[in-house]
């Protein structure tokens, strides 16, 4: 059995619990302290450790509930990634390209922002994460089959709306 190492094994979640946490609440401050918060429950059951099967899975699922009860207190759904600093795109080489696909990146941002929390939370860890369906079922609390279901749906919503957004215009 393995033994688990705050430093070597925890630490280094931070990131990926930073951008679920961001995920879910659409905001940089709350992102941050929900990071603080979920590092420092982890460390409160440091005893446990060796009873937890996978201590990534256990800490996103930690910052994954801590999220969801902050926006729950917050009620702050109507905000956007917009105020996040975050890679450009490559493959653009004039101003007009960047421009445009920078566009349809915030424009992706807000149709993902706009999903149902649970979509939006498979979508995040699938996608972005690349987690594997088994291990995001874990962290939801729900089935594989409906990891898969709601990926798909928020897959489908993205397209659709993005081509809709494209063809038409805002």
């Amino acid at each position: 059995m393995k033994k688990i190492s705050f430093r070597n094994d925890v630490l280094p979640l931070k990131n990926m619990l930073y951008r679920l946490a961001l995920r879910i609440t659409l905001n940089n401050a709350e992102a941050e302290d929900i990071v603080q918060d979920t590092l420092i429950k982890v460390w409160n059951r440091r005893e446990q450790w060796d009873s937890i099967e996978s201590i990534e899975a256990y800490s996103l699922t930690v910052c994954r509930n801590l999220s969801l009860d902050r926006n729950r207190k917050m009620a702050n759904l109507s905000q956007s990634l917009e105020d996040v600093g975050t890679d450009q795109p490559d493959g653009a080489q004039n101003p007009y390209e960047q421009a445009v696909q920078g566009d349809r990146v915030r424009l992706v941002r807000q149709i993902v922002d706009s999903l149902p929390e649970k979509q939006r939370s498979c979508v995040q860890l699938r996608d972005f994460e690349g987690k594997p369906y088994k291990e995001i079922a874990t962290i939801l609390g729900i089935t594989e089959e409906q990891v898969k279901v709601n990926i798909f749906r928020a897959r489908q919503t993205i397209k659709t709306r993005f081509q809709e957004l494209e063809e038409y215009g805002l």
